[in-house]
């Protein structure tokens, strides 16, 4: 396991909270939390070889369901950060899971942790759909399964 990591090899991606991520409590509001899970998503996905203009050439897409958070710790404005996440589960059919942990670089103390359920959509419809085979080459290939700490 990769240190201080909920679990081995996170695609990781660095994050500095600006002033506008700020909130009137003096510490990072926790929506930018959530668009930076969204932002790290994606990176890992195009990472592994799946892009926005791939779902749109196949009609699927991996859609939110649902969306946990746990705010464990503040982070301020030009703290050096690490989000890491990683595909930890699927039904080879229509769903996925996605977890993630917010790390602050100077002590390596976790901040947030989430997890996504994502659904395999058709993208005109909106509706349910299998996932694709490059989808399942592609994601089940990156799953980190096995022990893991909370999260």
């Amino acid at each position: 396991m990769t240190e201080g990591w909920d679990r081995p090899s996170p695609f990781v991606l660095a994050l500095t909270p600006a002033a506008g991520h700020i909130d009137g409590l003096g510490h990072t509001n926790n929506a930018v939390y959530v668009q930076w899970c969204e932002q790290a998503g994606w990176a890992h996905s195009e990472a592994l070889g799946l892009s926005l203009a791939d779902y749109r050439r196949l009609d699927r897409a991996m859609a939110i369901r649902e969306g946990h958070y746990d705010y464990l710790l503040p982070s301020f404005e030009g703290e050096a950060l690490q989000l890491g996440t990683w595909l930890t589960a699927s039904d080879g059919r229509l769903t996925m899971e996605r977890r993630f942990q917010l790390r602050r670089v100077s002590d390596g103390a976790t901040l947030v942790r989430g997890r996504w359920l994502l659904v395999c959509i058709e993208i005109n419809s909106g509706r349910p759909k299998r996932m694709p085979a490059e989808f399942l080459q592609v994601y089940e290939a990156a799953l980190v399964t096995g022990p893991g700490q909370p999260g």
